[in-house]
């Protein structure tokens, strides 16, 4: 009998009732007396330098005060693994959607209306968005004296040359999976005001104790001086864990003494947010005879937009896993993050591991039909077992399903002897064979 707490019960959700009552307490829900109100003003080009004109904002109904790059106290800089944003663009803008200014009035329409009358001066400067084209010697610079190429994961295994020579089919494809926008239920929103010597901020994140580490060095205030509320959060799955209005309730609030919200229309929620990478993959597989998989080269370009946040780690795990859960003798794979003028990427659930099944995947299938086999048996021939090594040396030792879940599945597709009649295929084995084609 189980007899433990949570393992095997039917355990109710803590905030369950409360979102279904309605009574869950989200960041737009929030008022507080004296409350004033912002807007961030966006880029509308993908590269180039900038002016402001605040003249006729200024004037505008209800405006108390318009924030700029000067207004910044700490340093004017963010990011989750390299300070790559600027809290407010000084004087150049790298994509569509950065911040240039935070317009604050009494009321929220007020500040957006008041936002739509800042006028920005741009000088356009080139720019681009493919990650391939960015890696070129003569590619414009997204960041100023850096090379667009953040990283490069490589993995390195037996000899690709020779399991290729050996192979009786080498398919070679490309593969693109696009940015893909988390569209979470609740824009992002937010309120700031003053409690004593501290700030404190009210928003929907993933990462509070990240927030008050970049809240507090962007106002140039000690780091027990901000105090970051976490209320309900209205979805995220990734898309919370870059700053997106925190720091900029901040420094309203401190310089105005007024308690501060804001709250993002969905369109401004596309522009602010990051987005999931867009990955290139180009992949060439060999197999014998029988289906075995004997090479795999492949080769991932990762577009992080206009920023780094997570694109170390996401074309690490997209460089891993490229070889799906099969085991390959032979592997060459090279993975790279690259900066470009587009919308910035960052982390999206299963990020890495969630792009690369839309090439590998796709592969075993046009290997088994060359081979004159079926899906299902080329991917019994090659599935990780236990015992199974992986293409950066990992050993599995348990819990490695995958050929019974493959069984199970293939019988409810196709009847309970699918399992015996699977290894029958009407084509005949082809010989040797390559095959390269440009897109799939």
């Amino acid at each position: 009998m189980n007899t433990l707490k949570s393992v095997g019960q039917r355990i109710q959700r803590k905030d369950a009732r409360a979102k279904l009552t309605g009574e869950a307490l989200y960041p737009q829900d929030i008022e507080m007396e004296n409350c004033v109100y912002g807007a961030t003003v966006r880029s509308e080009i993908p590269h180039g330098f900038f002016t402001l004109d605040l003249s006729e904002a200024e004037k505008a109904l209800g405006v108390i005060r318009i924030f700029t790059a000067a207004d910044v106290t700490g340093h004017n800089v963010h990011g989750v693994l390299f300070k790559d944003h600027e809290v407010l663009c000084a004087k150049k803008v790298r994509r569509v959607g950065d911040p240039v200014a935070f317009v604050v009035a009494e009321t929220q329409a007020q500040a957006d209306a008041a936002g739509a009358m800042v006028k920005v001066n741009y000088e356009p400067l080139p720019a681009v968005f493919d990650p391939k084209e960015a890696m070129l010697p003569d590619a414009p610079q997204v960041h100023d004296g850096k090379s667009n190429l953040i990283y490069h994961y490589k993995c390195r295994r037996g000899d690709v040359a020779k399991g290729f020579e050996s192979s009786a089919v080498v398919i070679e494809r490309e593969y693109v999976s696009p940015f893909v926008d988390h569209v979470f239920l609740q824009p992002e929103s937010g309120l700031a005001y003053m409690e004593g010597d501290k700030v404190v901020v009210v928003a929907s994140t993933q990462y509070p104790h990240f927030d008050q580490i970049e809240v507090a060095e962007a106002i140039g205030w000690e780091l027990e001086q901000v105090v970051i509320l976490n209320p309900v959060v209205g979805g995220a799955f990734g898309g919370r864990e870059d700053i997106s209005m925190q720091i900029h309730l901040a420094l309203a609030t401190i310089a105005l003494g007024r308690p501060v919200k804001t709250t993002m229309a969905r369109e401004e929620s596309f522009y602010a947010h990051s987005k999931r990478h867009p990955v290139y993959m180009r992949l060439k597989v060999g197999a014998a005879e029988d289906g075995k998989l004997l090479a795999l080269e492949a080769e991932l370009h990762g577009d992080t937009g206009a920023y780094a946040s997570w694109a170390i780690n996401v074309m690490r795990k997209a460089g891993v896993h490229i070889t799906g859960p099969y085991e390959i003798e032979n592997v060459h794979v090279d993975s790279y993050s690259v900066y470009t003028n587009n919308p910035y990427a960052g982390a999206m659930r299963g990020f890495g591991a969630t792009q690369v099944p839309v090439a590998y995947e796709q592969h075993m299938d046009i290997l088994a039909e060359a081979l004159g086999m079926t899906p299902y048996e080329i991917r019994m021939k090659n599935l990780f077992r236990v015992g199974s090594v992986t293409a950066n040396g990992q050993v599995l030792t348990e819990s490695v399903p995958l050929e019974e879940c493959l069984e199970i599945l293939n019988q409810a597709m196709n009847g309970s002897d699918a399992g015996a009649g699977a290894g029958a295929t009407s084509a005949a084995k082809p010989g040797k064979q390559t095959e390269v084609a440009e897109h799939a």
